[in-house]
């Protein structure tokens, strides 16, 4: 591991002077007080101590014949140890000088490298950010209080009780000091995803840290004093969402391993003898990469209900494939009598992604050598994670630097496919040739015969051939598993295995439930054939658990490639299973029109390429080859992100409102009036308001608005009711809905009650609409939503439209004849969209997809407006949506021609059509069938007998009805029981003498029932025509049992305290075998009057 820190890289921080003659420049002189005489004798006699112990063990060794060899060994070793203990100290302390002074050492140092320079020197994007340094520096000292807390009352007791040998550990001193870590510059990204926001934080720490541990009965102590750590490390915010904190977790990691000095004191003073020291801080490394350095991660999840296991292990961002092709003009490090005759080299290439290395073969003697070798790397976050190639002499002894290339993976991600010399830093001359290929990850197979046929044409000399796809495997928790011999608690870990490639997940110990929640990633080459394995094993790996295969043809078929779910264990217990969530990605290469021409450098004298030893060309990637490079063709189809076209729509109908409070009173509210309200609506960042009706605290406002969601977790819909004044609004009331309660059910019809008010409701119908990929039912759609009528005059949706710009090719030049900056305007009737402006160029490319709510797709026109920065127009597209609703899956991907350009001039977009569903379309004609007179919109249920029904939203109850009930029914599985939910009643008559109301309850039994053991009763709701009781019952019954019983509810009057009398509203007998139960689904049923 690297351990000079005197010139960090971009992501290291500030810089760090190394070694005494650093140190002496950099630390200030201290004049030290004359010591008193005392003190100074005493400081005589520990030297002559200290020579007295240094003679000793030479005396000893004469004493006992052992070799003068052995004691020239232990001084060679002590001088090491002494020499690595100097360096570190003099690094810790001019560390924390520079840190204490940087302002004044940037300012002394302005014309030093800029790799000597802090970040926020170097790069105008990074900001210095001095508020956040004064807050670490004021909190330090609670911080080391809270970290000595932690390690004496709950990790000391940890490690106390793992070995018996450590039972007397204790830690005597914990103290971070005075100096607090610091954050020399931050880089926010925000241009690449709206949803989260991305923070590079250049961290360094050069503290005065002093940590002691002791081991009573074995007289050892150990411990740390001064620490240095420099690294970037990025911050996470993710997802936003539309409630505080408005961020739903933090996620923070190393993009690349932090450099890290440990100065040890006590026993660990062995660690920093030469050899040592390296291993040492190369296992705390390991360590400390294990959690914070990519693809590892750190998630603090901040509301509920997040899919953390998302978040922690995300899908990559795409694979690299790189083509190690060649170099040209290497330093020769193999000379001839001490440098006097040139000789040449024996080049082999290092190649690095975060935690993946590569090593190609080595080249015997030849200064332009060939290696035409393949490899891929997963990437996971860009920008951010770069390859470096180094280039490196093959010795016998050690190996001599050639030189070496590093670059951001986000220009191959940019480029799509990059193939260029690039010339060697830190050495007099040298190039090396690399072609770059950005591997988009796709959520189809509809490719991969396409990139299976490619790969099988391309030969190379690495041992893995090129991957059709990768398979990301998240292991989650296991249940049930069986016991050990004896009865005794496994402790299992799981072995997933593809093909050759087998991975391991941690131990969890003594438990029959582990939860081990990892994530591993697997290259595959032919998913129709390959399987995964899974074995599930105690932690010596000889006593199986259970395993697990699954053939990836699974993953095929399944929906998004993904499988998500329990599976059960084979050769293990009954109800042993094990949770996974695997998804399958075809890596598919979108080959840019123009990609960089690999034009050398240097010319090459004929069979300069080729020395001793030098191979010839076998392998092309993609045309690349000792042949001259042809030229590519255009990509024919577009290459989206995987969440293109994810989005979904809500629709959302404001149907009335009951019993607001008034606000409008008069004189000085003795005289009660009434209210003037209107409601606002608050859904992702958009707000309706509704119209506002004159002087009605029951208003009805049959409105009707529709939005594109994305669904984030914890996202809310907000609604507000107001009295609408001349001068300030009154507040009327309020509720949330969380969007995930939508969706789940995709369906609600319900009344909810305004909080912050004494009364109130709200009557809403809400669908989250289901998407079609056919256009079977349009007509159906249509002719329904064409009967709808609505206050607001909307009209509903019958399609989304999905659109996604990618490029343009051949458009005409200015009239200037300069290139023009095109950016693109979209629009959909009264609908428009922007994209960005291209730099100038006649081929620009923006990938930019946007979004539409189609009335009628039958009708409607999308037109694509090209232009110089908004002015001249520079060709157009006029697409008709029927063309698209003619494609298969509604889907149009191709290049079209531009009108009023050039002829050869044309655009890549993709246009993806979604039909909009409803159950209302389909339960109103279920109805018409029935009898188009039947105004009420009753829905018939599809499993039910004809005479079993509810109403729909739209119902309206008559004069003489009396009233509806809300139940929900189901059955759980897990828990093997029955439970029926009484959730409300809405429009019961007035029942007896409280002519302005009723008390009504709930009474109900499950029949056949002798004993009446199954006879519940809810609570009794006083003065209340719409009572909402939310009451479950549970019934332990198995499922057979549960279909063949019958609801017989009867909802009542409580006529007064105290007399027994009963009052009957109405009754319902339900047989629950014609309810599916499973789904537990909430639903309005008609109550009947009592007949003889």
């Amino acid at each position: 591991m690297e351990k000079d820190f005197a010139t960090p890289s971009r992501d290291a921080g500030p810089s760090m002077a190394t070694g005494s003659g650093a140190a002496d420049s950099a630390l200030p002189e201290e004049t030290q007080p004359p010591k008193p005489p005392g003190q100074h004798a005493v400081s005589v006699l520990w030297s002559f101590g200290k020579c007295l112990a240094t003679l000793l063990p030479v005396y000893l060794a004469g004493y006992f014949g052992f070799s003068i060899s052995l004691v020239l060994f232990g001084l060679m070793v002590y001088m090491g140890w002494k020499h690595s203990r100097n360096e570190k100290v003099m690094r810790l302390r001019s560390a924390m000088y520079v840190l204490e002074n940087e302002r004044a050492y940037t300012t002394a140092r302005a014309f030093r490298s800029k790799r000597e320079l802090p970040p926020w020197v170097n790069f105008p994007d990074v900001e210095k950010v001095e508020w956040m340094n004064k807050i670490l520096q004021q909190a330090w000292p609670f911080v080391g209080q809270y970290l000595e807390k932690l390690l004496v009352e709950a990790i000391a007791p940890v490690i106390r009780a793992s070995n018996t040998h450590l039972q007397t550990l204790s830690f005597t001193k914990v103290n971070l000091g005075d100096k607090a870590m610091k954050v020399v510059g931050v880089k926010a990204h925000t241009e690449h995803d709206k949803r989260q926001v991305l923070l590079d934080l250049y961290i360094s720490y050069a503290g005065d840290v002093e940590i002691n541990v002791e081991i009573k009965k074995y007289f050892c102590k150990a411990g740390v004093k001064g620490v240095q750590l420099h690294g970037m490390l990025r911050v996470i915010l993710e997802p936003l969402i539309g409630d505080v904190p408005l961020v739903g977790a933090v996620t923070m990691f190393f993009i690349r391993r932090p450099k890290l000095d440990i100065n040890w004191t006590g026993l660990t003073n062995l660690l920093d003898i030469p050899g040592l020291n390296a291993m040492s801080d190369t296992k705390i490394m390991d360590a400390i990469a294990s959690y914070l350095v990519l693809p590892n991660r750190l998630t603090i999840p901040l509301v509920a209900n997040l899919h953390v296991a998302q978040l922690r292990s995300p899908l990559p961002r795409g694979v690299v494939r790189i083509h190690l092709l060649e170099a040209e003009e290497l330093t020769a490090k193999d000379t001839v009598i001490k440098g006097i005759i040139d000789g040449k080299s024996d080049p082999y290439a290092v190649l690095r992604v975060g935690t993946q290395t590569f090593t190609s073969h080595t080249v015997d003697s030849n200064l332009n050598p060939q290696w035409r070798e393949m490899y891929e790397v997963i990437v996971h976050e860009v920008p951010g994670q770069e390859l470096e190639v180094e280039v490196f002499d093959k010795d016998q002894n050690q190996d001599d630097f050639l030189g070496r290339v590093k670059m951001d993976l986000d220009i191959v991600h940019k480029a799509r496919v990059l193939d260029e010399w690039f010339s060697l830093k830190d050495v007099p001359s040298g190039s090396v040739h690399l072609r770059l290929e950005w591997l988009s990850l796709l959520s189809s197979a509809d490719r991969l015969n396409e990139v299976i046929q490619r790969n099988q044409n391309m030969t190379c000399k690495t041992a893995d051939p090129p991957s059709a796809a990768i398979l990301a495997v998240y292991l989650d928790r296991a249940q049930d598993l069986p016991m050990k011999k004896g009865n005794k608690d496994p402790s299992p870990m799981v072995q997933l295995s593809v093909e050759d490639t087998t991975k391991e997940s941690k131990t969890c110990y003594l438990t029959t439930d582990p939860v081990w929640e990892v994530a591993f990633t697997f290259y595959i080459q032919d998913p129709r054939k390959q399987e995964i394995d899974i074995q599930v094993k105690d932690d010596d790996r000889a006593l199986s658990l259970g395993s697990l295969s699954i053939p990836l043809s699974r993953l095929l078929a399944s929906p998004d490639l993904s499988m998500d779910q329990w599976f059960q264990l084979d050769n293990s217990g009954q109800a042993s299973r094990i949770y996974i969530n695997a998804v399958l990605r075809v890596l598919y290469l979108n080959e840019d029109a123009s990609p960089t021409s690999p034009v050398s450098p240097h010319p090459l004298s004929p069979g300069s390429g080729h020395g001793d030893g030098g191979i010839s060309s076998e392998v092309t990637p993609g045309g690349v080859s000792g042949a001259p490079k042809p030229v590519p063709t255009r990509p024919q189809q577009t290459t989206p992100d995987s969440d293109f076209a994810s989005e979904g729509v809500l629709r959302i109908h404001l149907v009335e409102a009951s019993n607001l409070i008034a606000k409008d009173n008069f004189m000085g509210g003795m005289v009660k009036g009434k209210s003037d309200p209107y409601v606002k609506i608050r859904v992702g960042g958009v707000t309706f308001r509704s119209h506002t009706i004159k002087e009605n605290l029951n208003p009805y406002w049959n409105e009707l608005y529709e939005i594109i969601l994305t669904q984030l977790p914890g996202q809310e819909i907000q609604f507000e009711l107001f009295d609408k004044d001349l001068d300030q609004d009154d507040f009327l009331g309020r509720f949330k809905l969380n969007l995930r309660d939508i969706i789940s059910p995709q369906f609600t019809d319900e009344w909810y009650t305004l909080n912050d008010v004494k009364s109130g409701r709200v009557h809403l119908f809400m669908e989250w609409l289901p998407r079609l990929s056919e256009s079977a039912r349009l007509d159906q759609i249509l002719q329904f939503q064409a009967e709808q009528q609505y206050q607001n005059k909307a009209v509903p949706s019958a399609a989304v439209l999905f659109v996604y710009v990618e490029r343009a090719h051949s458009l005409p030049l200015k009239k200037n004849g300069k290139e023009p900056k095109v950016g693109a305007e979209i629009l959909l009737k009264a609908m428009s969209y922007k994209t960005k402006v291209c730099e100038r160029s006649t081929s620009p490319r923006w990938d930019e997809a946007f979004h539409f709510l189609v009335r009628d797709p039958r009708e409607e026109l999308l037109i694509v407006k090209l232009s110089h920065s908004w002015g001249q127009a520079m060709g157009t597209v006029v697409l008709p949506l029927r063309e698209v609703l003619s494609e298969q899956g509604l889907v149009l991907d191709r290049w079209l021609s531009l009108d009023g350009a050039l002829p050869e001039s044309q655009i890549l977009l993709r246009a993806t059509l979604k039909i909009l569903d409803t159950q209302l379309a389909v339960c109103h004609s279920d109805g018409t069938r029935e009898g188009s007179e039947d105004r009420d919109h009753v829905i018939h249920r599809r499993d039910t007998e004809p005479n079993l029904r509810h109403r729909s939203p739209l119902s309206q109850l008559g004069d003489q009805s009396p009233g509806q009930v809300k139940l929900q029914i189901g059955y759980s599985i897990e828990e093997n029981r029955l439970f029926i939910t009484v959730l409300s009643c809405r429009g019961l008559p007035a029942c007896g003498s409280a002519k302005d109301g009723s008390d009504p309850y709930i009474s109900f039994i499950l029949l056949p029932d002798k004993n009446r053991i199954t006879k519940r009763k809810t609570n009794t709701k006083k003065r209340d025509l719409n009572p909402e009781f939310n009451e479950r019952f549970d019934f332990d019954f198995s499922l057979e049992e549960s279909m063949q019983r019958r609801l017989d509810l009867t909802v009542k009057n409580n006529v007064s305290f105290m007399s027994r009398e009963r009052e009957l509203i109405g009754k319902l007998q339900l047989d629950l075998d014609q309810i599916d139960l499973k789904s537990g689904n909430a639903q309005w049923y008609d109550l009947v009057e009592e007949t003889n």
